[in-house]
Parts: C-alpha cells; sequence; structure tokens
C-alpha cells in the first residue's frame, strides 16, 4: 500500500516536473524559468561594486534561496524520473547540477560563485514550454551546417596554427627583444592579433623588414577570415535544402539526405 502511494506520488510529481502540457506544470516552469532569470540578475549585481557594498547580505540570502530551490528541484527530478542515471548523466540534467553546484563549492574556494551564471543555459527550456516548434527545427538546421562543417574548419584552424607559428617565430628572429619580441610565443600571440585583424598595438615591427612581414600578413588576414563564413554558409544551404525532405507519415523534416529511416517515427524513407 505505501508502495503505491509512493508510485502515485512520484507520478504525480514526474508530471509536473517534466510535462508542460498541463497547468501545473506549466506554472511550474514559468516559476523556474523566473527563478533562473532572478539568480542570474542577483549575480551581475553582485559583480557591481557599489551595489555589492550597499546589498551585500540580501544577495547572500537571495543567492542561498535560489540555490535551495534548485537543489530541491533537482532532488525531486532524481525522485521522480523512471531511468535516475539516465537524466544525471544527460544535457538538461548535467546543467541543472550545474546550476546550484558552484554555490556549494564557493563555500571552500571563493570566487567560483560567479560560476552559477551556467544557469543561463537552463532558459533553453523555454522552447519546450512555450512549444517553439520553428525554432526548433531551425536550430537543428544549424547544429547539422556546424557538425557537417567541423572537419573543415578543424584543417582550417590548423593551417592558420601553422602559419602563425611560421610567422610569429620568423619575426622573433627579425626583431628580436628590442622591439618587444621577447620570444616565440608572445611573437606568435602578435602574428594571431594581427592576423585576425585586431591589431592591440602592445607589440609592433620597428625594422624595415618586419614591416614588411607584417603588411603581408595583414593582407593575408583579409583573406583567410572569410573562409570559415564560407565554410559554415554553403553548409547551411545544404542543410536547408535538406530540411525541405519529409517523412510521409509524421511530417517531421528529414536532415541527412542519405537517412533510411525517420528519426521521429522509424518508418522506412525512399532515398532520392
Amino acid at each position: 500500500m505505501a508502495k503505491r502511494r509512493n508510485d502515485i506520488l512520484r507520478k504525480k510529481i514526474y508530471i509536473v516536473i517534466f510535462r508542460s502540457d498541463t497547468a501545473l506544470g506549466k506554472l511550474f516552469d514559468v516559476v523556474l524559468l523566473w527563478l533562473i532569470v532572478l539568480s542570474i540578475l542577483s549575480v551581475v549585481l553582485e559583480s557591481v561594486e557599489s551595489f555589492r557594498n550597499q546589498h551585500l547580505l540580501a544577495i547572500r540570502i537571495a543567492e542561498w534561496f535560489f540555490t535551495a530551490c534548485f537543489t530541491m528541484e533537482y532532488a525531486l527530478r532524481i525522485y521522480s524520473v523512471h531511468r535516475a542515471r539516465r537524466y544525471i548523466f544527460s544535457f538538461y540534467g548535467l546543467i541543472d547540477l550545474l546550476a546550484f553546484l558552484p554555490a556549494y563549492v564557493s563555500l571552500f574556494f571563493a570566487g567560483t560563485q560567479y560560476l552559477v551564471v551556467v544557469r543561463a543555459l537552463r532558459l533553453l527550456r523555454v522552447f519546450r514550454i512555450l512549444k517553439l516548434t520553428r525554432f526548433l527545427s531551425e536550430s537543428n538546421i544549424l547544429r547539422t551546417a556546424l557538425k557537417a562543417s567541423m572537419y573543415k574548419i578543424t584543417v582550417f584552424l590548423s593551417s592558420v596554427l601553422t602559419l602563425v607559428t611560421i610567422i610569429g617565430t620568423l619575426m622573433y628572429v627579425i626583431e628580436g627583444g628590442e622591439s618587444g619580441f621577447t620570444s616565440i610565443p608572445v611573437s606568435i600571440y602578435w602574428a594571431i592579433v594581427t592576423i585576425t585583424t585586431v591589431g592591440y598595438g602592445d607589440i609592433s615591427p620597428q625594422s624595415p623588414a618586419g614591416q614588411l612581414l607584417a603588411s603581408v600578413l595583414m593582407i593575408i588576414g583579409y583573406g583567410i577570415i572569410a573562409v570559415p563564413t564560407g565554410i559554415v554558409s554553403v553548409e547551411m544551404a545544404k542543410a536547408t535544402e535538406g530540411s525541405k525532405r519529409q517523412c510521409k507519415m509524421c511530417q517531421s523534416p528529414i536532415y541527412d539526405p542519405n537517412s533510411r529511416f525517420c528519426s521521429n517515427c522509424g518508418v522506412a524513407l525512399k532515398l532520392k
């Protein structure tokens, strides 16, 4: 009898916490989102020295109130979910854990309480709460494009890293410590700042040979900046075109042109 009551209680808690298609579930999610926003605001205000000096006690009370709320929520999620291990190691499970863990760590390591700003990631739940499926569809397109671009961009960044290492070493040999290029790592730092067209100006070549090499690197930088943009743009176009393919059974978009089965309903697909 007690076990049955416990199962009924767990089911009710699960419905409220994990489902937003009920009145209580939606209310819980909305309250949770407001708690997240207010907790992030308290952390931001704490970083302002004048505000912190005047309202430090109120900030501390508010922060521990939010921490207690998120801790209790996390415990209830583990208690009510059918497979606790699966939730704990899921994306949202890890984010939920990080929502309150830094506050406890700050008891031993000062300053780590500011890491609770990762609670902002919990605002991703708003897509599920408001059922913004259109935005979820667009985010899938972006994710597909970035995943397809990963290897190309990795090769590109490796080439850029090799280039700035060579240029930085050459600049160290040409200029030396007299011009601020005191070591190869410092020279590589200068090369990265220059090739990205940031140009802090804290280090600059003084000799004609060094200035010539810097000019070449600047020109190369303008061409390099456009490369990753072009890679992602092409993959975005492919992903957008691929999303036009839909499952005839559930009408879900199919992002992988080589998919043989629908990832949503599992029905067999016809390859083009």
